[in-house]
């Protein structure tokens, strides 16, 4: 306590000597009281209004004055209540205009920029003063300066500039946006142009003059790069040894490599060939969640340039096919991930995914999910593998050879997991394999564990897409495991009873006439004509009639042309008729269609209105 009492009179007096210093416009007086203040703990001078004396003395034609006046208003504005002391016009504009291009004022450049720097922090109302008055022409013309002096006043030049930019920056919108109009970026990039030649010489300047760019990005969505900057960005990338930098400039690409444009842009410049090369090289070193979290941005971004279609076209002539297959026999998760989500990536045409099926990596990819379809097994993973393979299995000359290699066991075990974007994969992946495979239809109806799986997420699942690809997998497996034969007598209907057995079944179809998508309303009457066909025409013991309308068919028809008569197309009014046709060879169906008004409302449907007239 007696040592703070003791401080605080001390302050009292340098304030003091300070004041009458200022009145006298003595430098001699002034310059070893603004050193005091300056060494001084913050926060003594919290209760002190010494923004008058300052301006008055910054007005000195005195150099050395000047700069330990901006020194000790950046070392006091450290602290919020000066800060806001400080955030006037008239000290805001005095400092400005001390700012200079000049390298013979770098010292006093250096404190002035301090001094802005804490003021700006945190503080719109000082950013708004010196958007106002223009400030921030001067502010940005300091990126023009480029440095040539020794190595400390160098330095401590690079950091201030740049922490002054950004403080400044992290304001409002307006302000990042006029910065845009005033060519910063132009201004970094000429920076970064210099710094190329020899990255690890410049890696402090360079550390420093990419924040405000990162900033910039996340001011303004829509900013666009130059491909000149990309490519600069990306050529650091490939140079740079330090992990910040590497960072920074990932997550600018990242940022870029949201335009289709741009993805190409840099897998022509083989960045993606660069960083399989440098996370070959550090792979054993990514032992630290710092190391891991730059692993990860590294593999997203070759996957992000990999979604657009032109880059992953050209990528798929380069080496980087092998190398994300020999990722699929990486130990590293993150490696191994990349790799099947880069493979899935390749595999959005035909051709690719035929190439990936004779060739086997689909049979790695097999062999990598049956080590990890648990549920304990890593998501992501998981995700990625039946992300790659429903894509694998779309071609039909891939469908048999896949079936053959074993998909639907390894994956049938992973109806334990319940993670929305794992179950909605392999429910889409389940659905894209048994398309024209009529065995496995018959094989997966009969599977009573999955129907009963597929009833519960169709009635229960928040998931909107695991409710709709469980609704689209049934009416799937029914389509496909209906034998299309003249003689009805001589079909297999083993799949479609065990179906129609499991309670719920039935219902969830008949409820998938309401979906708001047509293909899926589409895909639920062309199922439930099935099986009308199938249990109505043969006298069978399974009671159809009563189960759908139990449903309430009727009530469920109703609402289907209520509310999406006028859209529907040729085909789903006349798979519509179908099925009302198929549903009233019943009595009791027929009877009940009519409560529910039935035939009436489909005279509402403009286009069955205009078949007829024509």
């Amino acid at each position: 306590m007696e040592a703070a009492a003791a401080a605080a009179a001390e302050m009292d007096e340098i304030i003091a000597g300070l004041k009458n210093a200022t009145l006298e416009k003595s430098p001699e007086r002034a310059l070893p009281l603004l050193k005091q203040i300056s060494d001084a703990e913050n926060n003594l001078c919290d209760k002190y209004d010494i923004k008058g004396d300052l301006l008055e003395l910054l007005g000195l034609d005195d150099r050395a004055v000047q700069v330990q006046v901006a020194r000790c208003i950046a070392e006091v504005a450290k602290t919020e209540a000066q800060r806001d002391k400080f955030t006037k016009e008239d000290v805001i504009g005095k400092l400005v205009s001390l700012l200079s291009v000049d390298a013979g004022s770098l010292e006093l450049t250096i404190q002035v920029c301090r001094a802005l720097g804490n003021i700006c922090y945190a503080n719109d109302d000082a950013r708004s003063i010196i958007k106002t008055t223009k400030g921030d022409e001067r502010i940005f013309a300091l990126l023009d300066l480029d440095v040539d002096t020794d190595e400390d006043d160098r330095d401590q030049f690079v950091r201030v500039r740049c922490g002054l930019v950004s403080n400044y920056l992290l304001g409002s919108d307006d302000i990042a946006e006029r910065a845009v109009e005033l060519k910063i970026v132009g201004k970094i990039e000429k920076i970064l142009a210099r710094c190329v030649s020899d990255v690890d010489k410049y890696e402090d300047l360079l550390l420093n003059i990419l924040p405000p760019l990162s900033i910039l990005t996340e001011q303004i969505s829509e900013l666009y790069f130059e491909p000149s900057l990309n490519k600069l960005i990306a050529q650091i990338l490939a140079k740079c040894t330090n992990p910040d930098l590497a960072e920074s400039c990932l997550a600018l690409l990242h940022f870029s490599a949201q335009n289709d444009d741009v993805k190409l842009l840099l897998a022509e410049e083989g960045l993606c060939e660069t960083i399989y090369k440098l996370l070959e090289k550090y792979k054993t070193f990514a032992n630290t969640d710092e190391a891991r979290v730059l692993m990860k941005l590294a593999c997203d971004l070759i996957v992000l340039i990999l979604t657009g279609d032109k880059s992953m076209h050209y990528l798929y002539t380069t080496p980087l096919l092998k190398y994300m297959e020999d990722w699929l026999d990486s130990s590293d998760v993150e490696l191994l991930t990349t790799g099947v989500l880069a493979l899935g990536n390749f595999a959005r045409t035909d051709r690719h995914c035929i190439y990936m099926v004779e060739n086997r990596i689909m049979h790695k990819l097999l062999s990598i999910l049956a080590k990890n379809n648990g549920v304990d097994h890593q998501m992501t993973l998981q995700h990625a593998l039946l992300s790659t393979l429903k894509n694998l299995v779309i071609p039909k000359p891939n469908k048999a050879a896949v079936v053959e290699a074993g998909l639907v066991d390894i994956i049938l075990p992973m109806l334990e997991i319940h993670q929305p974007p794992v179950v909605f994969k392999l429910l889409g992946t389940l659905r894209m394999t048994v398309d024209g495979q009529e065995k496995l239809a018959q094989q997966l109806l009969q599977n009573e564990k999955l129907i009963k799986q597929l009833v519960h997420w169709s009635k229960t699942s928040e998931f909107t897409g695991v409710l709709g690809e469980s609704l689209r997998l049934m009416a799937w497996l029914i389509k496909h495991a209906y034998h299309a034969s003249k003689d009805l007598a001589a079909a297999d209907d083993t799949g479609l009873r065990k179906f129609v057995a499991v309670e719920g079944s039935v219902e969830s179809m008949v409820g998938m006439l309401t979906s708001t998508h047509l293909v899926m309303q589409n895909e639920a009457l062309i199922a439930l004509s099935i099986l009308s066909t199938t249990f109505q025409n043969k006298n069978a013991d399974v009671k159809l009639d009563e189960l759908v309308i139990k449903t309430e068919i009727g009530a469920k028809l109703a609402e289907q042309i209520t509310l999406n008569g006028e859209t529907m197309t040729k085909e789903i009014v006349d798979n519509l008729q179908t099925f009302i046709k198929l549903l009233k060879t019943s009595e009791a169906c027929e009877e009940h269609l009519k409560k529910h008004n039935i035939d009436e409302l489909l005279k509402s449907i403009p286009s069955l209105v205009e078949y007829c007239t024509l």
